[in-house]
């Protein structure tokens, strides 16, 4: 099969290439960074938001496109019609996300925040939640049938490592280079989900091709993937600690973000739920529990990440800055890529920049 994957360099997407590549498919892979073809695999430079660039790409007989580029609402409903009419499956990468609060086990057929939410101020937004659900509706309502959804929840690698709402670039950078981890107590107490990225690649891979999917929405995570935050707190400081790291360790009562009038929702409307899935609809395409386990594979992901210690970015992010103004917290500004960061961060220190 000839597949293109749309923005597939991440934590799901560099698996998926791999595996799919394995089995003698062809596969193209959009990509902003100039990168090195591979056996089966070619890589193709440009940005797929712009839409001259996706449409030239697009002019290729795909049999395939998954599609793991974020977009806002209205981006999508220009192109989607596009995209489904080239190709013979269309596998959209949205979120489990969408789901809201559920004291049972998420069902592909459970309630949507987009659906029941009744907080207006967050319904005029497109929150990231709600933008995936509201690109679903758009493929639900197409002519077209060929699609296929997928919703993966919170999903890991050796370069993406998250610890509530923070990537690796905020808490493992604070704990490397700043002395100190922090992880607030309002969202250890919870309930996550934790797959490896591998894994997800490999239930996509599944049902590429298969006409049983198409129509269909599908949550991919592994069996008894259902952790507190805490339990992943704990083994991020044991992994450290193995690997002779030993910051402070901080606790404050609640995460920094509420305070942001955009970014607390992703607290509010997910990080505050405890999110538990069924995952008998995936597990008709694969085994399920042939998956990790997330304590030992984010131990595995966290252990060769320390091996090179390459971070994808600096952003001096509102969780550097509360380190920094309320707890003293100090970075070496050599640590910080990029001239307008190490500004900030400067600014920050000095009390000039909340």
């Amino acid at each position: 099969m000839r597949i293109l994957l749309l923005g597939g360099t991440g934590a799901m997407g560099r698996h998926l290439t791999q595996i799919l590549a394995s089995i003698q498919n062809e596969i193209s892979v959009t990509s902003r960074k100039i990168r090195d073809n591979l056996k089966n695999v070619t890589f193709i430079q440009g940005d797929a938001h712009d839409e001259e660039f996706l449409y030239s790409v697009l002019r290729q007989d795909f049999d395939c496109i998954v599609d793991f580029m974020v977009y806002n609402t209205e981006e999508f409903k220009r192109r989607a019609e596009k995209m489904l009419s080239l190709t013979k499956q269309y596998i959209f990468i949205s979120s489990a996300r969408v789901y809201a609060d559920s004291k049972a086990s998420i069902k592909e057929d459970s309630p949507r925040l987009l659906d029941i939410c009744d907080d207006t101020e967050y319904l005029l937004t497109d929150e990231y939640a709600l933008s995936k659900a509201r690109q679903e509706n758009i493929l639900f309502e197409s002519k077209h049938k060929n699609w296929t959804i997928i919703r993966p929840y919170i999903t890991y690698s050796e370069n993406r490592l998250q610890l509530g709402v923070m990537e690796k670039e905020e808490w493992l950078f604070l704990a490397l280079y700043g002395n100190a981890l922090f992880f607030s107590k309002d969202i250890s107490s919870h309930l996550t989900t934790l797959t490896y990225g591998y894994d997800v690649a490999r239930g996509i891979s599944a049902i590429v091709g298969k006409e049983n999917a198409f129509g269909e929405a599908f949550h991919i995570t592994g069996n008894h993937c259902s952790i507190k935050w805490s339990e992943a707190f704990e083994l991020y400081k044991e992994v450290l600690a193995k690997n002779g790291i030993l910051p402070k360790v901080y606790e404050p009562e609640i995460c920094s973000r509420i305070s942001n009038s955009y970014m607390k929702y992703q607290v509010i409307y997910d990080r505050y739920f405890d999110r538990v899935f069924d995952n008998s609809k995936i597990a008709n395409f694969i085994d399920t529990s042939t998956f990790i386990k997330p304590l030992d594979g984010l131990a595995k992901s966290l252990d060769e990440f320390l091996e090179n210690k390459t971070f994808l970015y600096t952003s001096v992010s509102n969780g550097i800055k509360e380190a920094v103004r309320n707890y003293g917290v100090r970075i070496p500004v050599s640590k910080i890529k990029g001239s307008k960061q190490k500004l900030k961060y400067i600014l920050v220190r000095l009390g000039l920049l909340r």
